[in-house]
């Protein structure tokens, strides 16, 4: 009687790994389904209280900040690492966000 060679635990995974026989396919109906949500125009009170919220800020704060990215609308919470008022952009960990694209800010209160 021959002995088997026992299968490394590599190998043995292999055997249980889903077969995948329509790749992409299953990206391209993520990509499908998205909606795409048009970018809002701000009221003059919106942009007022916004503009109160720019002024408060200041690099290290906490926030979370809503806005516009790639047909709708996305949320980060971090970190405030750089404000660059000339160029209109606040850098969220590493994220650069315009000003024109934020609906809103949450200031985390301590």
């Amino acid at each position: 009687m021959e002995k088997r060679s026992k299968m490394s635990m590599d190998q043995r995974a292999k055997i249980f790994l889903p077969f995948n026989g329509l790749r992409g396919y299953y990206d391209l109906i993520l990509k499908v389904d998205k909606v795409i949500e048009p970018k809002r125009e701000l009221s003059e009170d919106e942009l007022n209280e916004l503009s109160e919220i720019f002024n408060k800020l200041k690099k290290r704060m906490i926030v979370e900040v809503t806005y516009y990215k790639d047909d709708g609308y996305t949320k980060i919470y971090g970190m405030i690492s750089k404000i660059n008022i000339v160029k209109r952009i606040i850098t969220i960990i590493k994220t650069e966000i315009k000003f024109d694209d934020i609906l809103s800010v949450k200031i985390e209160e301590e």
